[in-house]
């Protein structure tokens, strides 16, 4: 229930995202499935969805908005093998939900430029993170980008649910993703002010679910 009124919240403020409602509340449901099945999520994207990639990775992998204490089974771990610094340790650690921005490895970014292909740079870090029901967030304003297009061939492949958060159109990547986020805007600015309040919204769901 808390989840609709996080989603009603962001179609009053943005109208415009009516069209996208149902989308994104799947969106949420499958990132959800994923973690509940011990799956990780992977984001990509460039540019300013580059910046995007890492900052929907920073809302999940520590607190957003809830507190998350983590499990008693780990705190009680480090408590015991050290009992002064592990409880200090466990007294500040928060549960993260596993999420990796493919943007964030410069080394290894750089390598697959140079040793293999820059339209390859997401599609590799994929076939290498990759497992069947993990879920892929793929950004593209355009949807046409060739580096996230092949990502997204290879996510499908290895057995991934692909999101698509992208323009109106959908682009190229729409026709390979279970969900396609078309944010109603034809501007590369315009569809990236809407992306924010898009992964904002979805992060705040997913946090509410997995730690109610």
């Amino acid at each position: 229930m808390k989840g609709e009124i996080i989603l009603n919240d962001l179609i009053k403020r943005y109208p415009a995202l009516e069209s996208c409602k149902n989308d994104i509340w799947e969106a949420c449901n499958s990132v959800i499935d994923c973690y509940l099945n011990n799956g990780q999520l992977l984001v990509c994207g460039n540019g300013g969805s580059c910046a995007d990639s890492g900052h929907i990775v920073g809302e999940l992998m520590k607190s957003f908005v809830k507190k998350r204490p983590i499990d008693k089974g780990l705190a009680g771990s480090l408590k015991s093998i050290s009992r002064e610094r592990g409880a200090y340790i466990a007294g500040k650690l928060e549960g993260g939900l596993p999420a990796i921005s493919l943007n964030a490895h410069t080394s290894l970014f750089s390598a697959i430029s140079n040793d293999i292909g820059a339209d390859l740079v997401f599609a590799q870090q994929v076939a290498g993170y990759g497992r069947e029901g993990d879920v892929l967030i793929a950004i593209s304003s355009s949807g046409d980008s060739q580096n996230i297009v092949d990502a997204v061939i290879t996510a499908k492949a290895k057995g991934l649910k692909v999101i698509g958060l992208t323009g109106q159109t959908g682009g190229i990547i729409k026709q390979y993703c279970d969900i396609a986020i078309c944010a109603p805007s034809i501007s590369t600015p315009g569809i990236q002010e809407y992306h924010l309040p898009i992964y904002h919204t979805i992060c705040r769901i997913v946090e509410d679910n997995m730690f109610n």
